[in-house]
């Protein structure tokens, strides 16, 4: 019996094996192929690989290559803030755009550099060669912007994540060089002028996870001095009851904070305000499926019933954290958590085709047009719309999800293994044991099916560990290696390590059979979600596109470039084009699988799951029309009605649901009759 901290594991030895069940990969190891934590820091549970080296398969490539062909490759042709001419951050005028440019090239170069695209690649070295020409002799780089006699650092947290992105792709040490001058910039800024704005003083912890990159990589001892600064001039994100602000973005992306200093200062607390904050905001807010909460722009009191909605930027920004605590900590929770978010909300944010996006979505979200729904959505304005031309920030941020979400579908382990926690069709290039490099092919449909299949490729036999997590919601799951069943004991919501001599075309099969399960949602009405292993369905609501000018229905502040076509980037209004208002009939006296079927259909031929017409899985329920459930006042489905106020029609219909990430328009939280 090994044990450590968030380490504990049950070894038993099968031939040339060791296998076993474990809460974390081992961080007692320390990795000889990949930059890892440096003392004193603590050291990372799973070890990213850099930018490039895990490449998707199956329907996450088409989703790339529909990012590519979509808003994210082409908002060049779009974005006022991306027009070459006076633009700040290419040194050729004064209009600096602020956090548009980094935010976009945040996605954009990750996903030029997971494709290999030659021509992407040399866009992106376009505005990185500018920041390097634009670093000053005291440390500065990019646009100056000040506010009150104090320096907005903002858009360079974004666009220090850039540049780190290029260097894992191309070892630039000008990259090393420009990031050592700047932090003693900062460092010699004075704390009263220092994170003082709203947004950077949220935010700072995005600033400290890049000054652990570049100390891990130089140990230059000055950046521990700087990391505890920023954390000092940060926005209190460990308070146990209420916190620093209530922005729906700022939630998902800085309630990680407090756990990236835990790496520096050792204390629990920090750690454990992490965790306090995620299960704060969903106690309150998060009484929804699709692992996000309500907040329109704000959390507000009052406002948590699903039909309110979420930024597409909280959604990457919520994968983002959940991919970095995953890193940091080991912990399943953030490998499902990202998931969750993944498959069942963020897709539906956009069109099919990626050309646009909307700025919020909401659990129970029936009609999608350019109307203003204030107050039932905080601000005014016209913020359902899928609109390629407007929500400047989601316009320009949205890139980030995917590219991301790819690079962490294969990691490094501590003790020069592999992990694989989140799971999706890729295949990666890994170096392990003692630097030998072996490629590892994930074959799967996964989250629409339920076996996924991992392939060794060596040149020559190797010993390392794999670990993989076993999902908590799987029913029996069993693993094989080499079409024989393996006789561990495989317990959900850890991982399994399996160390052994691997041999060429060695083959794992993780089987995680799914079942019907479901969420009750106590404070909205008891309402109830359905789900299906990593997925959650939501009523298939007939769908009416209707074109309408991305212009005109664009919110105030955004701009685009005197040349962009809005006929070649069109906006869509969605509008329901079936009833909607049903509640799920189920008993409750019989097991939950005998007041549904589950039906499953064939793949699509465009790889491409995540539409209403042509979702891979189905599943077949009863409801009734619930006719006190209509559009309000404020044109939104209204709040789930209380019980004293639901009234049914007497027949029972057939009903069908599909996947939540498949339904622009959705029903996900169901008032239920029960029988």
């Amino acid at each position: 019996m090994m044990c450590g901290t968030f380490f504990c594991i049950d070894v038993h030895a099968q031939k040339d094996m060791k296998i076993g069940v474990v809460d974390r990969p081992d961080v007692q190891a320390v990795n000889t192929n990949y930059v890892q934590n440096k003392a004193p820091l603590l050291p990372l549970n799973c070890i990213k690989l850099p930018v490039g080296d895990v490449k998707p398969q199956g329907w996450l490539l088409e989703m790339l290559y529909r990012q590519k062909n979509g808003l994210n490759g082409h908002l060049g042709e779009i974005s006022a803030w991306l027009d070459k001419e006076n633009n700040a951050w290419l040194g050729t005028g004064i209009d600096y755009g602020w956090e548009e440019v980094p935010y976009w090239l945040k996605g954009y170069g990750n996903m030029a550099y997971i494709l290999g695209d030659e021509k992407m690649i040399e866009e992106t070295k376009t505005w990185i060669e500018a920041v390097f020409k634009s670093q000053r002799e005291d440390g500065y780089f990019g646009p100056y912007i000040e506010k009150n006699g104090k320096p907005d650092l903002w858009g360079n947290m974004i666009m220090l994540w850039c540049l780190q992105s290029y260097y894992e792709y191309s070892n630039d040490q000008r990259v090393i060089d420009l990031m050592t001058d700047y932090f003693k910039w900062e460092l010699a800024l004075s704390d009263d002028i220092f994170l003082k704005d709203y947004w950077e003083n949220s935010r700072g912890g995005d600033n400290l996870l890049s000054v652990y990159w570049l100390y891990n990589i130089t140990g230059d001892k000055f950046l521990l001095e700087l990391a505890e600064k920023i954390h000092r001039n940060t926005a209190n994100w460990r308070q146990r009851s209420t916190l620093p602000n209530w922005h729906n973005v700022n939630i998902a992306q800085c309630f990680r904070e407090p756990a990236s200093y835990y790496m520096l200062s050792k204390d629990s607390a920090d750690l454990i305000a992490t965790y306090n904050v995620f299960r704060l905001i969903r106690n309150t807010f998060g009484q929804v499926p699709g692992g996000m909460f309500g907040a329109d722009e704000n959390a507000r009191m009052g406002y948590i019933d699903p039909r309110q909605a979420t930024e597409t930027c909280g959604f990457v920004e919520q994968m983002a954290s959940d991919e970095l605590l995953l890193r940091m900590t080991g912990d399943p929770l953030w490998a499902e958590h990202c998931e969750k978010v993944a498959f069942n909300s963020f897709p539906a944010a956009m069109m099919p085709d990626l050309k646009a996006l909307r700025y919020l979505t909401a659990p129970n979200h029936v009609i999608s047009d350019s109307k203003n729904h204030s107050p039932g959505i905080q601000n005014s304005g016209p913020f359902l719309a899928m609109n390629p031309f407007s929500s400047r920030c989601c316009q320009h941020n949205h890139g980030q999800g995917w590219p991301y979400f790819i690079e962490h579908l294969i990691m490094a382990s501590p003790d020069n293994g592999i992990v694989a926690a989140i799971y999706g069709a890729c295949r990666a290039k890994v170096k392990v044991a003692d630097g030998k490099t072996i490629e590892i092919v994930e074959t799967t449909n996964y989250p629409f099916e339920e076996q996924i299949k991992f392939t060794i490729r060596a040149s020559q036999k190797v010993r390392f560990p794999l670990y993989l997590r076993i999902p908590s919601w799987a029913n029996k799951p069993t693993i094989l290696l080499n079409g024989k069943l393996l006789s561990a004991t495989l317990v959900n919501g850890k991982y399994i390590r399996i160390e052994r001599e691997w041999e060429k075309d060695d083959e794992i099969v993780l089987n995680v059979p799914m079942k019907l399960s479901q969420s009750v949602w106590q404070v909205n009405q008891q309402s109830r979600s359905i789900d299906y292993g990593p997925l959650t369905f939501s009523l298939k609501i007939v769908e009416d596109y209707k074109m309408v000018s991305s212009t005109e229905t664009a919110i105030g502040d955004s701009k685009w470039q005197k040349n962009a076509d809005p006929a070649k980037w069109p906006t869509f209004e969605i509008y329901p084009a079936s009833l909607w208002n049903y509640a799920l009939v189920i008993d409750d006296n019989l097991p939950l699988e005998d007041n549904f079927v589950v039906v499953k259909k064939e793949w699509p031929a465009d790889n491409f799951p995540f539409t209403s017409q042509q979702v891979p899985i189905e599943i077949k329920a009863k409801g009734k029309k619930l006719v006190t459930w209509k559009i309000d006042q404020y044109g939104l489905c209204s709040e789930l009605p209380i019980k004293e106020n639901r009234k049914f029609e007497t027949t029972t219909e057939d009903i069908t649901l599909i996947p939540m990430g498949a339904a622009r328009l959705r029903i996900s939280a169901f008032p239920v009759y029960n029988k």
